[in-house]
């Protein structure tokens, strides 16, 4: 069974974010989310029960395959718990011909040029979800939602959203999830997505100039 769910066809010069929340199998998820930040609708979703290692290679092919057809380098990130920073720092070496970037969380550089887990040891690539960045994240996402900011075609995410309430702990405090016998792997791809639409950016294109320029009219040479 095909794990993503596709809406609609990629456009030339269209910038993609993708965010994956990962799984150690069982009955539990991996998903990822695709973000378009020119169009903000979200055209492909990866969704299949099982480990975040089957996940990889196929968004590998996929981010590729984007950068081809829109030649603009995607950014991807993955949540960093179960597995993620494994699958995040082998989706890197995958990465040879540098057709997507990796994030950086807490760097402030998370598309910069160049970036790779070889040459840059120090930075913690992916994202961390836990009690201090999981309540940000779903604010983000419940204003998105409420302005209607992000066009979604699929009806699964959508039920997710229907089944997700809020929990008291055992602890006391409240928290976020799915209840009782459903899954939030779509909510949280979609949330950490869009936490992503925040901070990274387009790539500028930087026109050179050729040597020999016309300029009214006449051709002006540099020597």
């Amino acid at each position: 069974m095909n794990p993503f769910r596709r809406y609609r066809k990629w456009q030339p010069d269209e910038f993609v974010l993708v965010y994956a929340d990962t799984s150690w199998g069982g009955l539990d998820y991996s998903a990822a989310q695709f973000l378009s930040k020119d169009n903000l609708d979200v055209p492909l979703v990866y969704h299949k029960q099982g480990l975040a290692s089957d996940m990889t290679p196929l968004l590998h092919q996929e981010l590729e395959r984007i950068f081809d057809i829109t030649k603009v380098r995607p950014v991807v990130s993955y949540e960093r718990n179960n597995g993620g920073v494994a699958e995040l720092e082998r989706l890197n070496k995958l990465n040879r011909l540098g057709k997507y970037r990796i994030y950086a969380q807490g760097t402030g550089l998370g598309t910069q040029e160049g970036l790779s887990y070889d040459n840059e040891a120090n930075l913690k690539l992916g994202h961390d979800t836990n009690s201090s960045t999981r309540a940000p994240m779903l604010a983000l996402l419940k204003d998105a939602i409420d302005n209607q900011l992000i066009r979604i075609y699929d009806k699964l995410t959508i039920m997710e959203m229907f089944s997700f309430v809020i929990k008291q702990t055992p602890n006391g405090n409240w928290k976020a999830e799915a209840e009782n016998g459903a899954h939030d792997d779509l909510i949280m791809s979609l949330a950490g997505v869009w936490q992503l639409y925040q901070t990274e950016h387009k790539p500028q294109v930087v026109q050179h100039r050729p040597r020999n320029q016309v300029q009214k009219g006449r051709l002006k040479f540099h020597v």
